[in-house]
């Protein structure tokens, strides 16, 4: 059961139920894969609302390793998409706000 005050979201892509959470060295993977200088202007460039396919596919990637599973970026291309990319798309936006706060879900500070 993800945690939301460690940042954890679920995905559920078929019969299974994944945890994503983007910990400091999937944040840092994250700058180094965008070129990002800083948490920032990672959060900028998520807030522009325009995002690639390679980017959902980069930051899912980098989320579900940071939630505990060991899966390449090849694993996670190949994951199947049956109900679409709208879960995927609704879990990432989930997480980023939980991540960046601005969000309902966000938690609260202690």
């Amino acid at each position: 059961m993800p945690n939301r005050r460690r940042g954890e979201v679920a995905l559920q892509l078929g019969d299974t139920r994944y945890t994503l959470c983007l910990t400091l060295g999937a944040l840092a993977e994250l700058e180094e894969a965008f070129g990002a200088q800083d948490l920032m202007a990672l959060a900028e460039r998520f807030g522009s609302g325009r995002v690639s396919s390679r980017d959902l596919l980069t930051l899912l990637s980098t989320a579900l390793r940071g939630g505990g599973h060991a899966m390449s970026d090849a694993d996670v291309a190949n994951l199947p998409l049956h109900e679409g990319i709208e879960p995927v798309a609704a879990a990432l936006a989930d997480l980023l706000a939980v991540t960046f706060g601005g969000g309902e879900g966000s938690p609260n500070p202690p």
